[in-house]
């Protein structure tokens, strides 16, 4: 038996994972970062000491039910996304605790970029593992990114190239921050499509693309004018989530035109969000993550792992 461990410090979960090549199963901790009532996330310097204080718990959690013994290589998320350049300090946390568990316990370390690990994530709770070697248009959209990347898979990670993305507020501070306004616990994402869901009011939204961009930061205008009208919660959440999901919808027709018909892949936070899901599902047959590995998670990481070292 091997394991196959993956760290993951993002800027908002820290989370283990480990991936066992004999059974194939993925199992996993992660805890959400402490965020004070009322704020929009936090500084990158609090999310380093929050990270530090919460790692070694969770790993202690994971390590009680395996053989640490058996683990065989160790990969960690080291960056944002798979280009030069690309930094984050939290990511430091995971890649520097991965470094000393690979040399405590004489085996490869592997690094991987959080990206890349919301893709895998996605392809393998999918049952999707054979586009690891085919392109494809990946979508990340979440409280730090809402881009599209055109992803070549060669077999234990992806060359992904950005080709869309929002040209203001990521998909995920947009549903934070009505969110807040509407009295919502951040993050937000779960409790405004609850209330989104008590909606039977027709909701109509006309977002623009800019090219096969976006342009989100209008609909927290929108729904803050609707607060303002003393329009009903439900409705604001509803308008919220439709002009979102519309503005994805406008950004993967106009890929799909230019691109061809590849096959689509949704990963991230946002899309984990029913309506959404339900909804690209149904019109592109598209292929998501289950909830479990829609939101920050170093699930993908850990399988990166293993297939980087098989």
């Amino acid at each position: 038996m091997s394991l196959y461990l993956g760290i993951d410090t993002s800027n908002y979960t820290t989370s283990v994972a480990v991936y066992d090549s004999e059974t194939g199963v993925l199992s996993q901790r992660k805890k959400l970062l402490p965020v004070r009532e009322g704020q929009l996330g936090l500084r990158q310097s609090d999310a380093v000491f929050h990270h530090t204080a919460q790692l070694h718990t969770l790993f202690s959690e994971l390590a009680a039910t395996i053989d640490t013994s058996q683990i065989a290589a160790v990969g960690a998320s080291t960056r944002p996304r798979p280009v030069d350049g690309s930094y984050m300090p939290c990511f430091t946390v995971g890649e520097n605790t991965a470094k000393i568990l690979s040399a405590a316990l004489h085996v490869p370390f592997v690094p991987f970029s959080h990206q890349e690990g919301h893709i895998a994530a996605a392809l393998f709770g999918a049952d999707r593992l054979a586009l690891f070697d085919k392109r494809f248009i990946a979508f990340h959209v979440s409280g730090g990114t809402t881009e599209a990347v055109l992803a070549e898979g060669f077999g234990c990670g992806f060359r992904c190239e950005k080709i869309a993305g929002t040209l203001d507020l990521n998909a995920g501070q947009a549903i934070d921050r009505v969110g807040l306004a509407l009295g919502l616990s951040f993050p937000c994402g779960m409790e405004l499509e609850q209330l989104a869901l008590q909606n039977h009011t027709p909701v109509k939204t006309h977002p623009k693309l800019k090219g096969h961009d976006c342009c989100l930061s209008g609909v927290e205008n929108l729904c803050n004018g609707l607060i303002q009208k003393g329009s009903a919660p439900s409705y604001v959440a509803a308008f919220c989530l439709e002009y979102i999901r519309q503005a994805l919808s406008l950004m993967t027709d106009s890929l799909l035109q230019t691109y061809g018909s590849l096959p689509l892949v949704y990963a991230g936070g946002v899309m984990s969000n029913t309506i959404i899901k339900n909804s690209f599902t149904e019109k592109y047959n598209a292929y998501f993550a289950p909830p479990v590995y829609s939101s920050d998670n170093a699930a993908g990481v850990a399988y990166l792992t293993y297939r980087a070292e098989r």
